[in-house]
C-alpha cells in the first residue's frame, strides 16, 4: 500500500534517509528516523547506488486521473451547499441520481449515480437522511408540552427495596 503523502513529500523523505545512509547511519536508525521498513530503506539505498538521486524522485500517481479537476470539484461543493431547489429541484434533497446529472450538466462529466458517492466522499460529504417532520409542528408548543405536562404525568421511579426482586 502507498503511504500517505504528496509524491514531493515521499521524495524528500527518501532523499534524506539516504542522506543519514551515506552520513554512516544504520539502515534500522534511519528506518526507525524516516518512519518506514528497514526493507524500504535497503531498497532505496539500492536505487541510489545503481540510479544515483534520479532514482529517488518522486513518480506520478498510478491510475485513471480524475475526471473532475479541484476547480470543479470546488464549484460542485459550491454547488451543492445552494441546495437542490435552487438546482431546479422541487425538494432541498440531494440524490445520486440528481448530483450526476448536475454534474453532467455543469461540467460535461458523466458519472453512474453509484460513483457518485466515492466522488462525494472523497470531497468530505456524507450520507444524511432528512427528518420528516410536519409543515403545521409548532417547536414552542412542543417545548412547552415537554416541560409541563410530560415531567407531570410521567412514571416515577419506584424505591428500590431488595424484598421486591423477583428471582
Amino acid at each position: 500500500m502507498r503511504p500517505s503523502g504528496t509524491p514531493k513529500q515521499l521524495e524528500k523523505r527518501r532523499r534524506r534517509a539516504v542522506q543519514l545512509l551515506e552520513s554512516g547511519q544504520s539502515l534500522s536508525a534511519v528506518a526507525r528516523q524516516s518512519g518506514a521498513a528497514v526493507s524500504s530503506v535497503f531498497r532505496w539505498r539500492q536505487t541510489y547506488r545503481r540510479k544515483g538521486t534520479r532514482g529517488l524522485e518522486a513518480k506520478p500517481i498510478p491510475g485513471r486521473p480524475p475526471r473532475l479537476s479541484a476547480a470543479e470539484k470546488r464549484q460542485l461543493v459550491r454547488l451543492l451547499t445552494c441546495g437542490a431547489v435552487r438546482a431546479g429541484y422541487r425538494t432541498e434533497l440531494w440524490t445520486l441520481p440528481r448530483v450526476a446529472k448536475l454534474i453532467h450538466q455543469k461540467f460535461g462529466v458523466r458519472y453512474h449515480p453509484a460513483h457518485v458517492w466515492k466522488v462525494l466522499t472523497a470531497l468530505g460529504w456524507s450520507c444524511q437522511k432528512p427528518e420528516r417532520r410536519a409543515v403545521e409542528r409548532d417547536e414552542d408548543a412542543i417545548a412547552r408540552w415537554t416541560r409541563e405536562e410530560w415531567s407531570r404525568i410521567k412514571k416515577r421511579r419506584a424505591t428500590w427495596c431488595p424484598s421486591r426482586v423477583r428471582r
